[in-house]
């Protein structure tokens, strides 16, 4: 049989609109809310930073690097200021909506 070679898939190199940066965070908040995970906003924000390149989301937000990469990883826990900082230097914000009634 032949050796077959692939690499990893990561999300990050296949987000380059806005309109992509929204859908994917959409539906990362929606996993989040229905798992209760806050861990999976934090990492969806982290993979969009990725696609986009962390140090010019780091210098737009005035936060570093390392800074960003921990606090937008699985693990971490980042303040509503840097949510909101990293969503608007993404070009998106932030929006809610009722949740749907149970069926």
């Amino acid at each position: 049989m032949a050796k077959v070679n692939v690499s990893p898939f990561d999300a990050a190199d296949y987000i380059e609109t806005p309109e992509d940066v929204a859908l994917f965070l959409e539906a990362a908040f929606d996993e989040a809310a229905e798992d209760n995970d806050p861990g999976y906003i934090a990492h969806a924000l982290g993979v969009v930073a990725r696609s986009k390149g962390m140090s010019k989301i780091a210098e737009q937000t005035g936060r570093s690097r390392e800074q960003l990469y921990r606090s937008l990883s699985a693990e971490g826990n980042p303040t509503l200021a840097t949510i909101m900082e990293v969503l608007r230097s993404l070009g998106v914000r932030l929006a809610v909506r009722p949740l749907e009634p149970a069926k």
